[in-house]
């Protein structure tokens, strides 16, 4: 349970870590897009060589795949980032993998609401 509870602790730490690295690149493609991509949560291996990112980007899948495509070419930025900033005894690999959870949200959201007004609609005849 413990060290369970330390993983926990250390995957909420890289998330908190590798949203700073976003926000400190200063590359002119992703400047523009940093309000539309969200580190939405990390999972580490247990032996903690490896850290899946989460990412969610607001957008179409076209969008959605060049953001993690250019996630990946940068890759060795973030792990230095990482090591940088969080005392391990070997920073993980980094892999980066699309969280569709926030776009279902929004749609789910937009579902209930189309319900409702349909719902109002049929209520006032």
């Amino acid at each position: 349970m413990k060290q369970e509870y330390k993983l926990k602790m250390l995957e909420s730490e890289i998330r908190k870590v590798m949203s700073e690295a976003l926000m400190a690149m200063k590359d002119a493609y992703i400047e523009s897009m940093k309000s539309l991509i969200t580190i939405s949560r990390v999972e580490i291996s247990k032996d903690k060589r490896y850290a899946d990112i989460f990412v969610s980007v607001l957008g179409n899948d076209e969008k959605r795949k060049e953001v993690l495509d250019y996630f990946e070419e940068k890759k060795g930025y973030f792990r230095s980032y990482v090591a940088k900033n969080i005392r391990m005894y070997i920073a993980p690999e980094i892999r980066f993998k699309e969280d569709r959870g926030i776009e279902a949200t929004v749609r789910i959201g937009q579902l209930l609401d189309s319900i409702k007004e349909n719902q109002k609609s049929s209520d006032n005849k």
